[in-house]
């Protein structure tokens, strides 16, 4: 999405100053990005940021296909923190922002010298998002922690696979990483008012493994009264019957989901034209105690024809379906297509670069993705040459 929208982005004039590595306090700062913040990635002289090498490599050396979707709309400056000189620059950085997003292990940057209470007293009314794997506190805090080892410790990946199986790692992409980042939007979004109220900035203290186990539903709840544990379901769920996967006659899948009894209705008399199951099995309960039977007449379904005749079925019929989608089949969706989901970005060096659109849209303010992610040190002379102009311009006053 690249609209041209003569109002100011939301977060126009809000300086980030991102020291982090990898993902997930990075993509919180590329979010803030896309809707105006000026973010400044502050990275290594030797190397830079590791995510420069993570995934597929490019031509232009140090860019990732990775790196040039996840670091869009951000400037990039080498120092070395653990230097003096580095710590110095970082502190006048400090100074003239509004956010620092770090992701080092606890008591990383206070060794440095740059603990909260140094920045802090520099700038009173900062930010500072501090993603962990385990948070700032408790016995674990000192352990490194990965959007892998967040998905065992906080519960996903326990259910993900089939039944009396291995656990799975659910899908290949860092998903607690992303979910992390997005909490810690919301976090300094919140902070920001605050500070902006009170001029008192705080930290916002977010930890990979908690951001899996808040999206996992009723298990906490569930086992804490029963003491039921949940195990690994595989292609369906235990909160509702049909819900699942299933095959179709040109070997694709689909997705159907009945998460009501109205929902099975309408499948069950409309689509599979079998009332005597909707009479039968009326309940969700009643479903999940015959769950072989439903699955398998609803398989039966699917398998006699491809998989755009079960959609179309399914959606005449008012019953949610989908298609389980490769990445290939995204790119030729036309609802993917309407909604401008895939970003087409010229680069200097490779040519077309297409990437995620932005999220959430806005329909007064929206973002964009104004330039991929940089190459490394490319603002050195802008953001940090310019600081020693705004000293030499104070002195001259």
């Amino acid at each position: 999405m690249t609209s041209e929208n003569p109002m100011d982005r939301p977060l126009d004039g809000v300086r980030i100053l991102d020291l982090a590595t990898f993902i997930a306090a990075p993509f919180a700062a590329t979010v803030m990005a896309e809707f105006g913040a000026e973010v400044i990635k502050v990275e290594h002289p030797a190397g830079g940021d590791p995510m420069r090498r993570f995934g597929t490599e490019t031509e232009a050396e140090g860019q990732t296909l990775a790196w040039l979707s996840e670091a869009r709309n951000k400037r990039s400056v080498t120092l070395d923190l653990k230097s003096p000189e580095g710590a110095a620059a970082l502190k006048k950085l400090v100074a003239r922002a509004d956010i620092v997003a770090e992701n080092f292990r606890p008591g990383t940057l206070e060794k440095w010298g740059l603990g909260p209470d140094v920045l802090m007293e520099i700038n009173p009314q900062l930010v500072m998002l501090r993603v962990t794997g385990y948070g700032q506190t408790g016995p674990y805090k000192d352990r490194p922690g990965f959007a892998r080892i967040a998905h065992a410790v906080g519960g996903l990946t326990y259910l993900a696979g089939e039944p009396g199986g291995p656990p799975v790692t659910p899908g290949s992409t860092s998903l607690a990483d992303y979910i992390s980042g997005f909490y810690g939007v919301i976090g300094l979004l919140m902070a920001l008012r605050v500070a902006e109220k009170t001029g008192k900035g705080q930290i916002v203290d977010v930890a990979l493994y908690e951001s899996i186990f808040r999206v996992l539903d009723e298990i906490a709840p569930l086992y804490g009264r029963d003491g039921v544990v949940r195990e690994r379901e595989g292609r369906n769920t235990r909160n509702a019957c049909p819900h699942g996967h299933f095959p179709c006659s040109d070997g694709n899948w689909v997705a159907i989901a009945c998460t009501s009894d109205k929902m099975w209705e309408r499948l069950a008399r409309n689509v599979l034209k079998r009332p005597d199951l909707a009479e039968s099995h009326p309940t969700t309960h009643a479903r999940l105690q015959d769950r072989d039977l439903i699955d398998g007449e609803v398989e039966a379904f699917t398998r006699s024809m491809p998989m755009a005749d079960v959609v179309t079925e399914c959606t005449a019929g008012d019953v949610p379906c989908g298609p389980v989608n490769s990445i290939a089949d995204i790119f030729t969706d036309p609802h993917f297509e309407a909604r401008e989901m895939l970003t087409r970005f010229q680069h200097d060096t490779l040519g077309e670069v297409v990437v995620p659109s932005v999220l959430p849209r806005l329909s007064e303010t929206p973002g964009r993705v104004d330039e991929l992610g940089p190459p490394l040190g490319s603002a050195n002379d802008d953001v940090l040459d310019g600081i020693a102009e705004d000293e030499n311009e104070v002195r001259r006053r």
